[in-house]
């Protein structure tokens, strides 16, 4: 876990200068505000093409070269043209090389839902995710109290954006908030970094059944997918197994076709 605390602490200081740098007034300027968002959930629960929340993920604290030079929009453009029901975009820059220009780059070409991948600490953030055109918030249970996920999932919602509760542990069950719009479940133990994709099957169970679920984190076998399709999940976020090949869209696109075949 000292890398998600690493990582969080950092966040909480570098919101602290975002605030200093750039003033809710000015966020709340921004043209898409005006913006309605999509939902993230509907997509998902009415998709064809397996739900698949392609990522663009240049790279992360154990692998610091995914794809350094894949374009955010060439590859989020692709993504949607291949057959991705959402995109999930990277915006924390110190960790995974991510960025609030890449997923401003994502928003001007592409007209499926954009989840903002980042963690989450302060209301700051989510007003911020608005500002730059993102459909959908991702909130951490790991690192979150049950009050603050209550509080930024109401947040969100009044400014139309969806959100995305991920779970990593059972113990966390009891943070759910009823009204978030879709939950994830992470295969990747954080402690060990160890994936396993029954952790998803057997947390599945006791989710609220009312709330669209998705299963994240290593997957890259399309026999998974339709194995956790089984169970009930209606979406799929997959990030490296896309980004670490020469053409991620591509691919996508092919891991898709094996799924629905």
């Amino acid at each position: 876990m000292y890398i998600l605390n690493k990582i969080v602490q950092y966040k909480k200081e570098e919101v602290i200068r975002s605030q200093e740098e750039t003033s809710l007034p000015k966020l709340e300027k921004s043209e898409y505000f005006k913006r309605t968002p999509y939902s993230l959930s509907d997509h998902l629960e009415n998709s064809k093409t397996a739900g698949i929340i392609s990522e663009y993920k240049r790279k992360s604290p154990s692998k610091p070269e995914i794809n350094l030079t894949a374009k955010a929009d060439e590859v989020m453009k692709a993504y949607a043209d291949n057959g991705a029901t959402a995109i999930s975009c990277l915006t924390d820059e110190y960790f995974f090389g991510g960025g609030n220009r890449f997923l401003l780059e994502g928003r001007e070409v592409v007209d499926i839902p954009i989840l903002r991948k980042d963690f989450t600490v302060n209301e700051y953030q989510i007003i911020e995710a608005k500002s730059i055109g993102a459909d959908a918030i991702l909130l951490i249970a790991e690192v979150l109290t049950k009050e603050e996920i209550k509080s930024f999932t109401s947040t969100a919602q009044n400014l139309g954006l969806s959100v995305l509760l991920e779970l990593h542990h059972e113990n966390e069950l009891d943070k759910i908030d009823l009204n978030v719009n879709v939950i994830g479940i992470n295969n990747r133990d954080l402690r060990t970094f160890n994936v396993d994709f029954n952790h998803s099957k057997k947390m599945y169970e006791k989710l609220p059944s009312e709330i669209t679920k998705i299963s994240e984190s290593g997957i890259s076998d399309p026999n998974v997918v339709k194995e956790l399709m089984d169970v009930g999940f209606k979406g799929f976020l997959i990030g490296e197994n896309f980004m670490k090949t020469d053409d991620p869209g591509k691919a996508c696109g092919n891991f898709i076709k094996e799924v629905i075949a």
